[in-house]
């Protein structure tokens, strides 16, 4: 596949099978990308420049990594399993930058991970992330319930609830409540 060339939802969805991905992480996986498309649309509509393609392609691969390991570190996993099939730099970083409400360099550093920061930065890698903390296996849920649920896993204090925090006040303050 073409460095340049994101696959196609098709493509994509047998990349997911070929990794090994269980049936239910390609359902979470369709789930997130209809949900991320659905906010790209509305930024859209907001006129903000989206690439809907790479939202939706990011969010069915968001979770490629789980093929191989279910932690934390299935993003960074997923970053160099989608790197290793040559596919674009900007998919990779969607998939990177995924997990929580995005990793840090020192946080990165403490996993064992390539000494660089983990945060989303384009809008693309923003829509992915917040709507993968919005869905929960098949179902949108509120953010409240989203943030009920890392807080119970991570502690209140953790600075990936802040991040989450962050990211849902800047994506309502493009597209309003979602």
């Amino acid at each position: 596949m073409s460095k340049s060339k994101l696959p196609t939802w098709t493509e994509a969805l047998d990349i997911l099978v070929k990794v090994g991905c269980s049936k239910r992480v390609i359902e979470h996986c369709e789930t997130v990308s209809r949900f991320s498309v659905r906010v790209a649309r509305t930024f859209q509509e907001k006129g903000v420049n989206i690439d809907i393609q790479l939202v939706e392609i990011s969010g069915l691969l968001h979770d490629i990594g789980r093929s191989r390991i279910h932690t934390v570190d299935h993003g960074f996993v997923g970053g160099k399993i989608v790197r290793s099939l040559g596919l674009p730099q900007s998919l990779v970083r969607a998939i990177e930058r995924h997990v929580g409400g995005g990793i840090t360099r020192e946080e990165a550093k403490s996993l064992g991970w390539a000494n660089r920061d983990y945060l989303p930065i384009t809008w693309e890698e923003k829509i992915v992330c917040y709507a993968d903390k919005r869905v929960e296996g098949l179902r949108i849920v509120s953010i409240e319930q989203a943030l009920k649920k890392y807080i119970a896993r991570l502690g209140r204090n953790h600075p990936g609830i802040d991040r989450i925090r962050k990211l849902h006040r800047e994506i309502v303050a493009v597209v309003g409540e979602l």
